[in-house]
């Protein structure tokens, strides 16, 4: 299965956080999965981190990426212009780009948040 993090489960799986949950973390870990994160995942937590809105350490994203075999996954002009269709389920651009992504990539997109789990996509509720 080919996975996307949605941007709070990249960040507990790099933790080993509690929240993550028992499905969420046992598809990350399977050993025949593919985990994307998304360069978006990396831009809010930039944009979040620099506006005070995020108390995490600054880590080395690129380096967290290969410790746990993450892929990374580019935004591609596609992926922006898929944004525009979708409904109004949810404003939050980083979410709403996330869902572009897994719809045409074809990705199960790991979220906690109810108003992603509203899109036409697969996921595994966290």
């Amino acid at each position: 299965m080919n996975l996307l993090l949605d941007t709070h489960i990249f960040l507990w799986a790099v933790e080993d956080h509690p929240n993550l949950s028992a499905a969420a973390r046992e598809a990350i870990v399977a050993g025949d999965n593919v985990v994307f994160v998304s360069a978006a995942t990396a831009w809010e937590i930039a944009i979040k981190r620099g506006l005070g809105k995020l108390d995490v350490p600054r880590g080395n994203y690129i380096e967290e990426l290969k410790l746990h075999r993450f892929t990374p996954l580019d935004i591609k002009t596609e992926h922006a212009l898929a944004v525009e269709s979708l409904p109004p389920h949810h404003k939050d651009p980083f979410d709403r780009l996330l869902i572009a992504q897994a719809q045409i990539e074809q990705l199960t997109l790991i979220t906690r948040d109810p108003k992603m789990m509203l899109y036409d996509v697969a996921f595994i509720a966290s």
